[in-house]
């Protein structure tokens, strides 16, 4: 046996025998009953997508101390490439602490949005396997050209058969760059388990308005919801490229500090829609202080309810 392997059938060995603990009851909901994920995202930096500066224990621990309800799965953690056996201990180690998983995205192209992540729409059965596997009902993907359209369809189809779904993000670089480009594509997949990923810090990139209007639009086709903070600043200190607008610098600044995305009204807006699925704590915190973020992420978005 590997050094990997043995490490990970210990780790499955000690989360079946770890003696419960006191926060493992099911967390209560945010408000507005909404559902509340976190993203393993927030364990990675901005710009290093491939590498995780927290455990899975340790996010696992801290969603469940925080009262999330659910865990966003991505490639930092585990994914398409990972050896059997850290599946398994994955899914032990979640079923331990009763957090399922709200989404999976199961490789590194895909978030990284790069040339190759459509790849996946091509041979997407090992990517329906892995969401067997963790016990995930949605899967991100990426389309980038009209070709990818109807991979897109025949990667939906072949999920339906699983009873599975995807989803694609409001993202830069993709055909989900604007609204209206948006809804023309999801109408030309026609499949009932393809929707989007809900993301304003992506539309406001993109120059593209995010707010009730966006959400009542985009209503039909919502399977899961993304949340980061920034301010729009033409000194920041990153930059996305985009195809609508070109580059468009910003700064990346917590969830609950004020001068970036203006959130309360699209939770509101969301419970107007009467919006059912995951509200997903997306932003990368690496270099914002993860357990923090965790937790005050969480405090900000659940002061909504305690206000009404």
């Amino acid at each position: 046996m590997s050094r990997t392997s043995s490490r990970s059938a210990r780790i499955a060995k000690r989360y079946v025998h770890e003696r419960r603990r006191t926060f493992l009851a099911p967390p209560p909901t945010t408000g507005h009953n909404m559902k509340l994920s976190l993203s393993v995202r927030v364990a990675e930096k901005f710009r290093a997508k491939r590498e995780a500066n927290l455990t899975l224990e340790q996010l696992v621990t801290l969603a469940t101390r925080y009262g999330y309800n659910a865990l966003c799965m991505r490639a930092s953690q585990i994914g398409t490439h990972s050896p059997p056996e850290e599946i398994t201990a994955a899914r032990t180690l979640l079923d331990h602490y009763r957090l399922p998983i709200s989404m999976l995205t199961g490789d590194f192209p895909i978030p990284e949005n790069s040339a190759q992540g459509p790849d996946a729409l091509r041979n997407i059965t090992p990517y329906l396997d892995l969401a067997e596997q963790l016990g995930a009902p949605l899967l991100r993907v990426c389309l980038k050209s009209d070709e990818d359209i109807p991979w897109a369809r025949r990667a939906s189809d072949e999920a339906a058969e699983r009873n599975l779904r995807l989803a694609h993000q409001c993202h830069t670089r993709s055909l989900f760059e604007e609204i209206d480009r948006s809804l023309e594509v999801l109408k030309s997949i026609d499949r009932s388990n393809f929707g989007l990923i809900y993301e304003p810090a992506n539309l406001e990139l993109c120059a593209q308005p995010y707010g009730l209007q966006t959400i009542r639009r985009f209503a039909p086709y919502l399977f899961n919801v993304y949340l980061q903070n920034q301010v729009l600043n033409p000194d920041g200190p990153d930059t996305l490229d985009t195809w609508c607008r070109g580059p468009v610098p910003f700064r990346q600044i917590p969830l609950w500090e004020d001068g970036g995305i203006d959130f309360r009204p699209l939770i509101d807006g969301l419970a107007a829609i009467n919006y059912q699925g995951h509200i997903t704590i997306h932003q990368a915190s690496a270099e914002l202080g993860i357990d923090a973020a965790i937790r005050e992420s969480a405090r900000y978005l659940k002061s909504f309810s305690a206000s009404n």
